[in-house]
């Protein structure tokens, strides 16, 4: 009984592991090769709502086709992760305005904010929880 009981506890823990968000942990404000403070950001969905209320940044979904079907976060632009030219399209957006990125659950939007700070954006904010956080808090989707 007592092995069985520590499989499950083990199962339990590896799948826990490998469905939690995968994003990137929020840094220090740090500085780039041009002097400019770099902010890499994950928040929860009140902060988030105020960033995209404030309209001083780029709301970005970097879900799939499919999933944006469901809904989106009003004027949010909407790049899927899984193209091949992610990157590319990225490079549409202004590096030195703030962006507000979400997914589904917030692990690939984790992935895409790392990219963008790479890339040499200034200042990302990842909604921890991604568009299934926002929904559940009672936040507005469009489609």
């Amino acid at each position: 009984m007592k092995k069985i009981f520590f499989i499950i506890l083990i199962g339990i823990s590896l799948t826990t592991m490998s469905c939690s968000n995968n994003s990137e942990q929020t840094t220090a404000p740090q500085q780039n090769e041009q002097g400019q403070t770099i902010i890499s950001k994950n928040v929860d969905v009140a902060e988030f709502s105020k960033l995209v209320n404030s309209a001083e940044g780029q709301v970005l979904d970097v879900r799939t086709p499919e999933e944006w079907a469901v809904g989106t976060i009003e004027n949010a632009t909407k790049m899927n992760f899984f193209d091949a030219d992610f990157a590319e399209q990225l490079n549409g957006l202004d590096k030195n305005k703030a962006v507000y990125v979400y997914c589904k659950s917030g692990g690939r939007s984790g992935k895409a904010t790392k990219k963008m700070k790479e890339m040499g954006f200034t200042t990302v904010y990842n909604l921890n929880g991604g568009i299934g956080a926002w929904t559940g808090a009672g936040k507005e989707i469009v489609k």
